[in-house]
């Protein structure tokens, strides 16, 4: 006999939320902040996915200036994650800890190479002894034609450079850059040697994005993905020494014995690390995470737009009941939950967060930006992004290949089974419109059920199945659309 659950699992497109009545008079008087995890809140509740066409260091330092976390992909050399982790917790921040530094006998050659190579405004010029004596802008070398010549030569030396204490305040640094008309002022301690440097571009950018995700240390948060195969212990040392934020444990089934032992291992080797694992899609699998200790959980096993792990191996869950049935467990060991894939419409967004998650991951909805390192391709005068799966066969290929440092062959090829596949997404401009719109729809939707924020929305929500005429009436229908 079959063993067939009594009821059917739902997802996006099987319910709508009931409206109810709503004191709300201006969208922009709901609240959107949310937990990633046990220790770390973000200003709008999304991720961008962990995935080589989704993000990079581009893709996080604009997703935390949003509000919300990018998750920078594992697939990729140990040293290039941890690059990608350096970029983000360098790109801004109320005191830069370890800034650009280069010797006064050095060539303005190999200055401006430097710069430009750390995208850098600027250079604080030190001795053997770690001790500042002059300052080299980009402004300075601007409208250099010899490059063999001594930065020494061309600096701002310690004579007429302005700088300041390592304890000064944000508001002092503020007054100081003001006052005297400069961009960069470094910290120097009592013996002369560089403790840190304030920008008035870091500034800056804290006024413009007073909503951005930051650390203690005034820095942009990021996340970085890690799997389970030898020298992954390596890696989180490495991206903990980076600063990363929070590790995710990402492999397509989460719940197995490989993610739990991993789990414990991480635990044993740095202690209270922000952990996040998955993906499940039950209330067991779920459950197995927590007791293991994780931060949050990942939710969802085939959903996405570009996975085909359903088709392949018959196995999933429809969303938001593997949503539903996650969350009511995780709720009684205080970790969040993450909705992982099958989010097209800022309505999706609402529905799966109203079923208990605490932030949605997306993938191809942020694969099409600017910011993702996607390929931009141009078909019949339209541009597209290319994305791809991380199961597909492209992304295990480069998988394979960083992962064992050796060229595949034939028979390699005849083994892989791809889960997922490789497609080409619209081009949707800069990621700061498409956050506009998706937290826009969230903003609108929290108010047609009278919530003030995520978690009042859970507590009133109240889905209704709808059939497929249900489903046709909730779209444009008996038009032309332009």
């Amino acid at each position: 006999m079959l063993n067939i659950r009594s009821q059917a699992g739902l997802t996006f497109d099987d319910v709508l939320l009931v409206p109810r009545y709503s004191n709300i008079v201006s969208r922009s008087h709901v609240h959107t902040s949310t937990r990633l995890s046990r220790n770390i809140e973000l200003a709008i509740p999304i991720l961008s996915a962990n995935m080589d066409t989704v993000t990079e260091s581009q893709m996080a330092i604009a997703m935390a200036r949003a509000g919300g976390i990018g998750i920078i992909h594992r697939f990729m050399t140990l040293d290039d994650e941890a690059q990608e982790i350096a970029r983000v917790k360098r790109a801004e921040g109320y005191v830069v800890e370890q800034p650009r530094k280069i010797s006064p006998d050095a060539t303005l050659q190999e200055a401006i190479k430097l710069m430009q190579s750390h995208s850098v405004g600027g250079l604080v010029v030190v001795d053997q002894n770690q001790c500042v004596v002059g300052m080299l802008t980009t402004r300075d070398v601007r409208f250099v034609k010899e490059g063999h010549q001594s930065v020494s030569s061309w600096m701002t030396p310690l004579t007429r450079l302005i700088t300041a204490p390592p304890d000064t305040s944000l508001e002092q640094a503020r007054e100081i850059l003001q006052q005297h008309r400069i961009e960069k002022l470094p910290l120097v301690d009592s013996t002369g040697r560089l403790a840190g440097l304030i920008t008035a571009k870091d500034i800056i950018r804290m006024q413009e994005h007073p909503k951005a995700s930051k650390d203690t240390k005034g820095r942009l948060r990021v996340g970085g993905a890690i799997g389970i195969k030898p020298g992954s212990l390596e890696r989180i040392e490495k991206l903990l020494a980076q600063g990363v934020d929070v590790l995710v444990i990402d492999i397509a089934h989460g719940h197995s014995e490989n993610a739990l032992k991993m789990i414990r291992e991480v635990r044993r080797a740095f202690g209270n690390v922000e952990l996040i694992a998955g993906n499940v899609a039950t209330a067991a699998g779920t459950r197995d995470l927590c007791e293991a200790g994780v931060d949050a959980v990942k939710v969802g096993v085939g959903p996405g737009s570009i996975c085909i792990t359903r088709v392949v191996t018959g196995f999933g869950m429809p969303q938001l009941t593997a949503v539903a049935e996650s969350a009511e467990v995780a709720r009684a060991y205080n970790v969040p939950i993450i909705a992982d894939g099958g989010i097209r419409t800022s309505g999706d967004i609402v529905k799966v967060l109203a079923a208990g998650a605490s932030s949605v991951m997306l993938g191809s909805l942020l694969a099409g930006t600017t910011e993702s390192p996607g390929m931009t391709v141009v078909r019949q005068g339209r541009k597209y992004k290319v994305t791809r799966g991380m199961a597909s066969l492209g992304a295990t290929l480069g998988r394979y290949t960083v992962e064992s440092a050796t060229e595949i062959t034939e028979k390699d090829l005849e083994q892989i089974v791809p889960e997922g596949v490789e497609a080409a997404v619209p081009f949707r401009g800069n990621l700061s419109e498409v956050l506009t719109q998706l937290i826009g729809g969230l903003q609108s939707g929290l108010s047609y059920c009278g919530a003030h924020t995520i978690g009042e929305l859970q507590e009133k929500a109240e889905f209704i199945p709808i059939t497929l005429a249900g489903l046709r009436e909730s779209l444009p229908h008996d038009v032309e659309q332009f």
